[in-house]
């Protein structure tokens, strides 16, 4: 089966000026790719006649689908219906539907309706007219040589409604799409490149219709399992079985899958195995607490926590040492030892976690450089630490602290 190739047309100084920023566009692939449709190429043109007309030409040239959204208001800088027009060869037509809509618009809601607001229904003769319910600037839809160009509003919401309504349902008739199915696995605690090199045979094993990508971010590497047929059920199927085949490979770095996070995959163990967290951060500030309450029901298993930012917390709340303060520093394995420890039961927790460190850009010393952090858990039955060391940039510090005072806690469950 052909793909079916899409581009998404973006019209609109505003948003290259970067005053507002484009939403529609990631709404819009999202939506496609239900249908089965590739988008290949997004694009972004200011209000220039010259411009939006190459931009059509080349949009038509690559893709199956144009998809076309912004430049459709009353005023002489909207000019998306007109290089429409004459991009077509179309001569432009007061389309009666269209203005009696518009008209019914501005009255039902007490406003005057004048001159300006009955440009909104010119369209290009040539063009097949989307309503518009929510607003008044009207959708089209043009096809030509096999093609589909479709020019709809900018605003959201009035955008989405004529995809879901009308344009959906007649791009599912005019193609014939594949099915399209994404897997997502989410890992942590390991680098893109040396996971890669870790599962190599495994990926190069995957058949011709299921494509692999590695997307990282800070402190996370997602695989994206992609594959294309015509049943769904099937390739669901065909792709579990990929991942049944990954796990003994990189089992011990996978907290979950598609859109699970760390912290909720945590509270999740958690629940599951009857215990309770308790948290003491320095040089995180309570992110680390923050990203585990962000999740619904961590009442359940959050005990709570406290942020001990000067040493004399450490040594009240905590009960640290002040000799171990005096004699290896607070960002130091045996101060973050106990301070998880004292935690756990300060909070009378199953589980303490805590972090200690230099977030910078100041503080840090030729023994203890800015990025050097210290994380420790504690469960009663073992207390273990580990040295990070981290950037000169201070929230990317705490950001990478959080994840990896996370992972060791759910390494530690996992067991």
């Amino acid at each position: 089966m052909k793909k079916v190739l899409a581009e998404i047309l973006t019209i609109g100084d505003e948003i290259l000026y970067g005053q507002i920023t484009d939403t529609n566009s990631q709404w819009m692939s999202a939506e496609l790719d239900e249908l089965g449709v590739k988008v290949i190429r997004k694009t972004t043109v200011g209000d220039t006649e010259l411009d939006i007309l190459e931009a059509f030409a080349q949009a038509e040239e690559r893709a199956d689908i144009v998809l076309i959204t912004g430049g459709l208001g009353p005023t002489n800088d909207d000019l998306t219906m007109p290089m429409l027009a004459h991009y077509f060869g179309s001569e432009i037509i007061m389309n009666q539907d269209v203005l009696e809509h518009v008209q019914d618009f501005f009255e039902r809601r007490g406003r005057t309706f004048t001159e300006l607001n009955r440009r909104q229904a010119l369209v290009p003769e040539i063009a097949e007219v989307l309503h518009n319910d929510l607003g008044t600037a009207p959708g089209t839809w043009y096809e030509r040589n096999g093609k589909v160009f479709v020019s709809m509003p900018g605003v959201p919401h009035e955008m989405k409604n004529l995809m879901k309504k009308l344009v959906i349902p007649k791009l599912r008739d005019f193609f014939q799409t594949p099915v399209i199915y994404h897997k997502l696995v989410k890992t942590v605690g390991i680098g893109e490149s040396f996971l890669a090199d870790k599962i190599k045979d495994w990926e190069d094993s995957l058949p011709d219709h299921i494509s692999l990508a590695y997307l990282p971010s800070v402190g996370h590497v997602k695989l994206r399992l992609t594959a294309v047929g015509h049943d769904r059920q099937i390739l669901k199927e065909e792709v579990q079985s990929k991942i049944d085949a990954l796990l003994p490979l990189a089992e011990k770095y996978i907290y979950g899958y598609d859109d699970m996070t760390l912290e909720k995959a945590i509270g999740e163990m958690l629940l599951a195995q009857d215990k309770t967290l308790a948290l003491a951060e320095s040089c995180s500030g309570g992110y680390v607490q923050h990203k585990i309450t962000t999740i619904a029901g961590s009442s359940e298993y959050f005990q709570g926590g406290v942020v001990p930012y000067h040493n004399d917390h450490k040594i009240n709340l905590l009960g640290v040492k002040p000799e171990t303060l005096e004699a290896h520093g607070a960002v130091s394995e045996a101060c973050v030892k106990e301070m998880a420890e004292g935690v756990r039961k300060a909070f009378n927790a199953d589980i303490g976690a805590a972090t200690s460190g230099i977030a910078g850009p100041g503080g840090g010393t030729p023994d203890k450089p800015v990025g050097t952090v210290w994380i420790a858990y504690a469960d009663g039955n073992q207390t273990v630490a580990k040295k990070l060391q981290l950037t000169q940039n201070r929230l990317l510090n705490i950001e990478l602290t959080e994840i990896s005072v996370l992972n060791l806690v759910r390494k530690s469950l996992k067991g």
